[in-house]
């Protein structure tokens, strides 16, 4: 085969691949980086996100407002033991609470459908832009919906919206993502919370419910 024909070749595969439509996919299984979260409520806060698919594990930072009052939050999620604890480094006190809900790899769910593609910047030229997918679905039991982007290259998720009756609509914005753990320790609490006793609660924590929580209890002290 001469180089001409390798070329039209190497052509005909790349059009191909273009042309096929997105399927839902998964992120990588370790990742660390950043994000804001804007709720209903009025809360608002950014932070850090440390993710472990393989032993079900996450770890967000987060500092922001909720009314007149600001916050800062550690809160380390262990699925696999059912827990999760919420850190105060202020006052070196740590909470430990159950953790019903099961532990959900962020991806595409399969049943999610294709809104569109779309460049993040141009794709005038190599490097100007970022190509997207927005996805969207409902929740089971109408319970509501979402509608989630990631990008067609890595499944690096960008940007989730989701709506609920009881909590409304609430968006959370990642970015600066590396894939891995730049530092192990991440998931495993910190030396004072080895004596804090399970708490328990009514409903199951989820990373949104999470935050809400922190909000209502700044409301409570002010």
């Amino acid at each position: 085969m001469n180089l001409l024909s390798l070329l039209a070749c190497v052509s005909l595969a790349l059009v191909s691949t273009a042309a096929q439509k997105p399927k839902p996919c998964v992120v990588p299984a370790l990742m660390s980086g950043d994000f804001t979260v804007a709720l209903t409520n009025g809360v608002m806060g950014m932070g850090m996100i440390s993710y472990d698919a393989f032993g079900q594990k996450i770890r967000f930072r987060s500092f922001g407002m909720a009314g007149n009052e600001t916050f800062a939050v550690d809160k380390l999620m262990l699925f696999n033991q059912k827990v999760y604890y919420e850190v105060d480094w202020s006052k070196f006190s740590c909470k430990k609470k159950p953790l019903d809900a099961t532990f959900n790899p962020m991806q595409v769910p399969e049943d999610a459908e294709l809104m569109g593609q779309a460049f993040l910047g141009s794709s005038s030229s190599w490097g100007m832009g970022l190509l997207v997918n927005t996805w969207t679905g409902k929740y089971p039991q109408n319970a509501g919906g979402y509608m989630a982007v990631f990008t067609e290259i890595g499944c690096i998720p960008l940007t989730l919206q989701s709506f609920t009756p009881e909590s409304g609509w609430n968006t959370v914005s990642t970015f600066n993502w590396v894939v891995g753990i730049s530092d192990p320790m991440d998931f495993h609490p910190p030396f004072f919370c080895r004596k804090a006793q399970l708490e328990e609660t009514e409903t199951p924590e989820t990373f949104f419910t999470a935050v809400r929580s922190l909000s209502e209890q700044t409301q409570r002290e002010q």
